[in-house]
């Protein structure tokens, strides 16, 4: 075998090792979104689970309200069925854009609840609404954490995934740029849902 046969055997070796390489630190950072997202998810059950018992216990108080009832059930019924979507694509940025945009509705809704409620003397002074309304404020903060987390995972993925070379491997295997969960977007819907009935 001749010296340029060697060098020539050594450059593929090295390169093939480099593609592997560069390809497993992209599956295992995919896999991270994937780990991050089934922890928001633990947190979007537990809120998904609260609402309706929320809204039930709700109901008597607000016979007049029931627009806004139902309008709180069905974006939690939206906001649930786009979590179950990501969930099974954690990665794919339709399905997190509808995520995004059904909580995003969902917060609104809720924000309209509580609004609603406070003309309801009788409904802040209920001891179950106070109980569920502070598990949902507690349900919320965890949320907030466990997004991050996802997005933080989702912006590890993206640049790794973005820079060169690694660029090349990620176009040759369809890696696709992951979208993070956003956040609600107008001042006044960044206040945090007001629970404190």
């Amino acid at each position: 075998m001749s010296a340029q046969s060697i060098t020539l055997l050594v450059i593929c070796v090295v390169l093939v090792c480099w593609v592997v390489g560069a390809y497993n630190r992209l599956v295992r950072l995919k896999n991270a979104i994937a780990n991050a997202f089934a922890q928001i998810d633990v947190q979007f059950k537990r809120r998904y689970d609260l609402i309706p018992h929320l809204v039930e216990a709700a109901k008597k108080y607000l016979r007049h309200e029931n627009e806004t009832l139902e309008t709180v059930t069905l974006a939690r019924n939206v906001a649930k069925t786009a979590s179950e979507a990501v969930r099974s694509r954690p990665t794919n940025a339709q399905a997190v854009s509808a995520l995004s945009a059904a909580e995003q509705v969902l917060d609104g809704k809720l924000g309209q609840f509580f609004a609603v409620s406070e003309s309801y003397p009788a409904l802040k002074g209920d001891a179950t609404i106070r109980e569920l309304s502070e598990a949902l404020a507690s349900t919320e903060n965890k949320v907030a954490f466990s997004r991050q987390a996802y997005n933080d995972a989702v912006l590890d993925y993206n640049n790794a995934r973005a820079q060169f070379p690694a660029v090349l491997v990620a176009r040759l295997f369809r890696f696709s740029p992951a979208l993070v969960l956003r956040e609600t977007e107008s001042a006044a819907e960044r206040q945090a849902i007001r629970t404190n009935l």
